[in-house]
């Protein structure tokens, strides 16, 4: 009977810890889809940006040959969504350069798990 106890503890043990790095996978998961989806619109939002330069790069061009200063006005406000355009993408690629690896955390943690059960290091220390 004890053995049939010790291994019903482990395997509840087993199940716990797969249970908890399913949770641990889970929430990753979510970070990681909200991280995707506020790349997607910040990227979006500097494309409208860029498209809204362009399109005040062409009006420019035409308004340079009016008889009055109008460019100069296109022109600022062709230098202003150039700038936000740019200010963005290099937000969003500094961004992405420093996100963790996909499922780092839950990975680590069943790494730290495999040790464990082969004797390798006691997680509670860790």
């Amino acid at each position: 009977m004890a053995l049939g106890d010790s291994l019903g503890q482990l395997a509840a043990t087993l199940s716990n810890i797969v249970h908890t790095r399913l949770e641990l996978a889970s929430v990753e998961l979510e970070e990681e889809l909200a991280r995707f989806s506020s790349g997607l619109l910040w990227s979006l939002t500097a494309l409208f940006f860029a498209g809204i330069a362009v399109l005040l790069a062409i009006l420019t061009v035409v308004a340079t040959f009016w008889d009055t200063h109008r460019y100069q006005v296109l022109l600022g406000l062709l230098s202003l969504f150039s700038f936000l355009s740019i200010a963005i993408f290099v937000w969003l690629r500094q961004r992405l350069r420093k996100r963790p690896g996909f499922l780092a955390y839950s990975l680590a943690e069943l790494k730290k798990d495999s040790e464990a059960l082969r004797g390798g290091s006691d997680p509670a220390k860790e």
